[in-house]
């Protein structure tokens, strides 16, 4: 990654902690990385990895009910991917081409992601910019 490389921490709500780490997300585990020519997801054990240019949106998102959120999720209607440690809000990813993260070996894709970083204005206009 470049020295010019922004990273967002993910923002864990209390209570979601200890699930959480039996997952192997744990604050240390995860983040957003944002550079010239990459995003970078790390949520755990799971990555997300694509250009910058293929993100073609991002939108804060939330509050959202735990159920919808919590953990590594699949959206059953658009196939988007949610990367969820906190209720409190997040940013929605919009990709051009839809991208590998939940399942090995890159057959699912996802055209977005949700990801609950701690600062989601910042990173939603990090990307618009």
């Amino acid at each position: 990654m470049s020295a010019a490389a922004a990273r967002f921490p993910f923002r864990f709500d209390p209570a979601f902690r200890p699930p959480l780490a039996l997952l192997g997300v744990r604050p240390a585990t995860a983040w957003v990385t944002v550079t010239d020519q990459d995003l970078v997801i790390r949520y755990g054990p799971w990555r997300l990895r694509t250009g910058r240019d293929n993100v073609i949106g991002a939108e804060l998102s939330g509050p959202y009910r735990w159920w919808r959120v919590i953990g590594p999720r699949l959206s059953m209607v658009d196939r988007g991917v949610s990367f969820g440690s906190s209720t409190a809000g997040g940013v929605c990813l919009r990709f051009g081409v839809p991208v590998p993260a939940l399942a090995p070996g890159g057959r699912l894709r996802h055209p977005a992601a949700t990801v609950t970083v701690a600062d989601p204005p910042a990173l939603a206009r990090l990307l618009a910019g």
